[in-house]
This record gives C-alpha cells, structure tokens and sequence, in this order.
C-alpha cells in the first residue's frame, strides 16, 4: 500500500496558522513525524485560507525539501499553483488531482509527462460524481484512454473512486468499493487506484473506526494507495494487517514491527 500523509493541508488549523506565520518547525515536524509513522509521500495543499496561494505553494514545498526528499502530492485545483509546486519538487511528484473532464486533461496529463509526475484523476466530471460504479468505470476508461493517448505509464495513473461521507451517502461506499474492483479490468496493466480515505468519516461519529473499516474493505477489492493519518496508529496497523491477510506481507509472530523496518 502506497501510503500519501494527509496532515500538510491547509484545512487543518495548526497548518493554517503555520503558513500565515512562516512557522517551517511545524511543517517540518509533520513531514518528519509522517514519514517516520510509514508514509511514502506527504500531500501539500495550501487550503483556502491562503491569501496567496502560489506564494504559499512555494513556501510549503521548499520548507518541507529541508528535511526530506519524499514524492510530494501537490494538492491543487489552480494550474499555475500545481506547475510552481511541480518544479520545486525534490523528489517524484504527484499531482492531485485532475477530474476525467477532457478539457482538465488536456492541461494536467502533460503537465504530468513534462514532469515525469503521477497523477491522480477522480471519477466524476461536469455532471458530478456518479451514483454507481458502472458509470463511475465509464470515466475511469475515459481517463485511462487520454492518459494513454498522452504516453502516461499506467503505473503512474491513480483512479479515485471518490468516496462520499457515509453519513449523507451510504450507497456510495459499496459503489466506490465495486469501482476498485473494476478499475483492475480496465487495461493491461491496470491503472493503480487510491482513495481520499478520511472523506468517508467526515462528520461521522467514531471517525478512525470507520476509516480502519472501510480502508481494510478497499484493500481486499484491490486498491493500491490511500491519502490518509499515518499518525493514526490503529489505522496503519489494520493497514498492514489487511494486507497481510490479502498475502501481500510475509506472516511472521511481530509481523507488524517487521513492516515498519522494511
């Protein structure tokens, strides 16, 4: 499981706070505590808060290049932020995101290609997100199509199969978890696939239970990454079980500790 930290993100007040206030101890912390509790790479999104997001990009890639050369996700629905983001970037980049709306692919798959970036495109286009995983497959196959007509590797292709909240739409859990399984039969190789996890609780009672569940249900359906806590101690252990139990990790009595020093 390709593990994407969430905590860098400017929806989260310390974060805010850290960037209005040129804090880069508390970015660098976040990073350095992320990558030590497992993560592979570490989302960077500025929020809306940002009074001056390209500015606020800048910042938050060169601050967090400082203590590590981990892949960074740039987060962004701006063009121009997601390109300052991409070339400051130490490491492999990933771009977050894209939705399967040609003219969106058009401008970020070769945005990828010219950095030589991942990129994750969401199921969901001008009409929104679709109630079922049928339709839901259709724009993954869509996506898949443009991204191989513009030379992209699928393994550097994410689908997100946009999960909802499951307190305002509970049918989609299931449909999200179908959409999984079908992105597999898209290609050969397949696409990987990846989950914003957290949206699944949002306002949710017991959120990190949930989280735990449901992202041990997507493992078994085949998912590949996950943007989420790795400060969550539970939730990586149920991580690292669930793709045990799938035969990905070898069983040994401390099988836990063992992933953790891979």
């Amino acid at each position: 499981m390709f593990v994407i930290g969430e905590r860098i993100n400017g929806m989260f007040n310390d974060v805010a706070k850290a960037i209005k206030q040129g804090d880069k101890a508390t970015i660098q912390g976040l990073a350095r505590k992320q990558m030590e509790a497992g993560a592979d790479a570490l989302d960077v999104n500025v929020g809306p808060a940002a009074e001056e997001p390209l500015r606020a990009m800048e910042w938050l890639v060169n601050t967090i290049g400082e203590v590590t050369d981990a892949p960074l996700a740039i987060d962004t629905t701006k063009f121009e932020v997601m390109e300052t983001g991409l070339k400051l970037c130490k490491g492999k980049a990933i771009i977050n995101s894209t939705s399967g709306d040609k003219e969106k692919l058009d401008r970020f798959l070769p945005l990828a290609k010219k950095y030589n970036a991942s990129i994750i495109a969401l199921t969901m286009n001008k009409s929104g997100i679709p109630q079922d995983a049928q339709s839901r497959a259709e724009i993954a196959a869509q996506i898949v199509t443009c991204a191989q007509e513009q030379g992209i590797d699928m393994n550097d292709l994410y689908i997100d199969g946009v999960i909802l909240p499951v307190n305002v739409a509970q049918d989609h859990s299931r449909e999200v978890l179908e959409t999984i399984r079908q992105c597999k039969l898209l290609c050969d190789p397949p696409p990987k696939t990846i989950l914003g996890l957290s949206n699944v609780s949002q306002k949710a009672l017991n959120r990190p239970l949930v989280n735990r569940t449901y992202l041990a249900m997507a493992i078994a359906c085949g998912l590949d990454a996950a943007i989420l806590d790795p400060l969550d101690k539970d939730l990586m252990n149920s991580m690292i079980t669930a793709e045990l139990l799938m035969g990905k990790q070898i069983y040994c009595g401390n099988y836990l500790e063992a992933y953790r020093k891979k």
